[in-house]
């Protein structure tokens, strides 16, 4: 059976055997999709090891998104919080450092260094900006592939993405307080993607492929 995955690069995808999400890489369009963990119990007379396999690779792998998913939420909202007081403080030192410049230059020869000292203020306030804003986009890039795993279907929005209820779902559940933010993250980035400019968009995300 042939597939439609791009050859000779690495690529997640879907195995057919055990449904999960596995790195690939594909020299021919009638490669197998099966993945490692699946090539060992091919075959009607592997059916019960082949579901032991299963079992045990699902568990093993709903542990690790569970606390990943931990982790990132917690960091993200660490991030996030973070960024925020920084950009505060900096806009208040700005404007106090403002003040001061002009009290002291606003006359005489002096009035040009006012300007500069103005400008790397500013310089200063934008890079730590931009450093908080990469830190927020690499968490918010994690969840997003997170997100994928886990995404509820419109057509059926009782089921989760990776099989189960939406409402059996810990990773459905935790993300649902950030699926707004997480989709106007993307829809800014897709902007920018489209306009030729730096975005945080991950490999995996559709609009690269």
């Amino acid at each position: 059976m042939a597939h439609s995955y791009p050859l000779y690069v690495n690529v997640l995808a879907q195995c057919f055997c055990c449904q999960s999400l596995q790195p690939f890489h594909f020299s021919s369009a009638t490669d197998q999709v099966v993945c490692g963990h699946c090539l060992r119990h091919l075959g009607p007379e592997k059916a019960e090891q082949r579901d032991a396999d299963h079992i045990r690779l699902w568990l093993g792998q709903f542990a690790a998104q569970q606390e990943t998913l931990q982790e990132l939420t917690a960091t993200t909202t660490a991030t996030i919080a973070e960024r925020d007081a920084e950009i505060a403080a900096l806009t208040a030192q700005v404007a106090d450092l403002t003040g001061i410049v002009a009290g002291r230059f606003d006359r005489g020869p002096d009035a040009s260094l006012r300007g500069l000292l103005e400008t790397e203020v500013l310089k200063r306030a934008e890079r730590k900006a931009e450093l908080g804003q990469r830190r927020t986009d690499a968490a918010m890039a994690a969840l997003w592939e997170i997100n994928r795993l886990h995404r509820i279907d419109p057509a059926d929005p009782q089921r989760c993405g990776c099989g189960k209820s939406a409402a059996a779902c810990p990773e459905t559940r935790a993300l649902g307080p950030m699926r707004q933010a997480l989709g106007d993250w993307e829809a800014k980035n897709r902007k920018l993607l489209a306009a030729g400019q730096r975005h945080a968009l991950p490999a995996g995300h559709p609009d690269l492929a």
